[in-house]
C-alpha cells in the first residue's frame, strides 16, 4: 500500500523557486510548488510504508540547502 503525505516548507527569502525545483527532483516526490502564503512550498510526495515515507522527508527534502522548516502531513482515509 503506498501512502502520501504534503509536506508544508518555509525556506529563507528569495529561496522558494529553487527549493521547489530542488525537491522536485526527490525520488518519491510527485509535486513541488512554490506558493504564496505562511509556507513557500507544497510538496505531494508518496512512499510504499509511513517508515519510508518519512525517511524521503528527513534524509532528501530536509536536507535541500534553503529550507528553514517543514510540517509533514500525512493523507488520512477517513
Amino acid at each position: 500500500m503506498t501512502v502520501h503525505a504534503y509536506i508544508l516548507v518555509q525556506t529563507e527569502v528569495g529561496k522558494a523557486a529553487q527549493v521547489a525545483q530542488e525537491i522536485a527532483a526527490i525520488p518519491g516526490v510527485t509535486v513541488s510548488e512554490d506558493v504564496t502564503g505562511p509556507y513557500d512550498v507544497i510538496v505531494r510526495a508518496e512512499g510504499p510504508s509511513m517508515d519510508q515515507l518519512g525517511t524521503l522527508v528527513v534524509q532528501s527534502v530536509q536536507k535541500v540547502a534553503g529550507i528553514t522548516r517543514t510540517l509533514t502531513c500525512p493523507v488520512v482515509k477517513i
